[in-house]
């Protein structure tokens, strides 16, 4: 597997609708309500440094989180045990007894046959809300399109039936990849930079005195893609740099920064 790099606040360049949006889906926990949103985007656009924006940001809140493992995928249920953990899963008593049964039998912690996938999702449901009747709760899931497919599953129930449990579940899935067990809810898509803060971006990271119309060229062909302006030019030469990211027979830009 490979991860994608942190940009920190400089991968925040212009994100205010981004932020914004995130900002809105946080203040419903507080008034009791809950929310769900898909961050969409090719590797390198941001949806981590949104994602920390979230955390950061969701005062108050507990926050409970999992990044999809390209070589868990074959292992059913790897992800939702990463993500419930035993500080959620010490609850499991309290919910009620099929949703208890099913979603303990999931993860291995009682014997039984495979359980449903939807009373698994119930119990996910079920658990989340318990959890955030004690304090308002943010789930972040990172890479999610790599999540196992039951994990994906059951979390996707569950983020389908949310309410009012002062719960707020965030996807982050890197296209192409489809993922379609997330398919209807809602989604941002994240794209590139605007022309004006990508060259800024990339003037934090290139010579001095490199020619406008390469900054721009650069700009064009990373599509202002931010980890791509932060990390492809970084050690070369003016010279260098003005051979470009896009000759023929090179891989597209997302695939050079995988």
């Amino acid at each position: 597997m490979v991860g994608t790099v942190p940009l920190g606040r400089r991968g925040l360049c212009d994100r205010r609708r981004e932020c914004a949006a995130l900002d809105r889906l946080l203040a419903t926990v507080h008034e009791g309500r809950s929310g769900v949103l898909v961050l969409r985007g090719e590797a390198g656009i941001g949806k981590t440094a949104l994602l920390e924006h979230a955390v950061e940001t969701a005062s108050g809140c507990r926050i409970a989180r999992v990044t999809g493992v390209e070589s868990e995928m074959e292992l059913t249920y790897a992800g939702l045990h990463r993500l419930c953990g035993p500080e959620m899963l010490h609850r499991l008593d309290r919910l009620p007894g099929p949703q208890r049964d099913a979603l303990g039998s999931a993860l291995g912690l009682t014997a039984g046959a495979a359980p449903d996938r939807f009373l698994v999702g119930l119990a996910v449901l079920s658990l989340l809300a318990d959890v955030a009747e004690e304090q308002p709760l943010l789930c972040v899931v990172e890479d999610a399109q790599w999540l196992d497919q039951a994990s994906a599953l059951v979390l996707a129930i569950a983020a389908r039936r949310l309410q009012v449990e002062s719960v707020v579940m965030l996807f982050a899935i890197r296209e192409p990849c489809a993922a379609p067990q997330f398919e209807g809810l809602p989604e941002l898509r994240i794209v590139g930079l605007p022309d004006r803060d990508a060259r800024e971006l990339l003037a934090s990271v290139t010579p001095r005195g490199l020619d406008g119309r390469l900054r721009d060229r650069i700009v064009a062909e990373t599509h202002g893609n931010p980890l791509a302006l932060l990390e492809l030019p970084r050690g070369l030469e003016p010279a260098e740099l003005a051979a470009g990211f896009g000759l023929p027979g090179t891989l597209p830009v997302p695939h050079r920064i995988e």
